[in-house]
């Protein structure tokens, strides 16, 4: 599968500073709240990644997984993860850099 996922320049600066500080990290995009809009941050190994979860590609050399379903209902989509001022998502590490993930995206029409 081609990457589903790319970054901004401003989502690659914030993931360097993370990976300094907390060494390789993982990304999940999940349906969530807010139909799933800030994907989360996690350093390697918090989180277990499931059979249904669907590898799309990878930021700054960090893998990037999405939930099965919303995959499913995101497949015809290309992910922009960019970083922002605000405050990250509780369990993320982005949080309390007074800047956070957020997922942009651009629809692709299927062939």
């Amino acid at each position: 599968m081609a990457d589903k996922v790319t970054a901004t320049q401003a989502a690659l600066q914030l993931i360097k500073e993370i990976v300094a500080n907390h060494g390789p990290v993982i990304f999940h995009q999940s349906g969530g709240c807010c139909d799933g809009s800030a994907p989360m941050c996690y350093a390697e190994g918090d989180l277990i990644i499931a059979d249904h979860d669907v590898k799309i590609g990878e930021i700054g050399g960090m893998p990037f997984y999405i939930g099965g379903k919303q995959y499913l209902v995101w497949k015809h989509t290309d992910l922009v993860i960019d970083a922002i001022d605000g405050i990250g998502g509780m369990f993320s590490l982005d949080n309390g850099s007074g800047r956070r993930f957020l997922t942009r995206s651009n629809i692709c029409v299927p062939d």
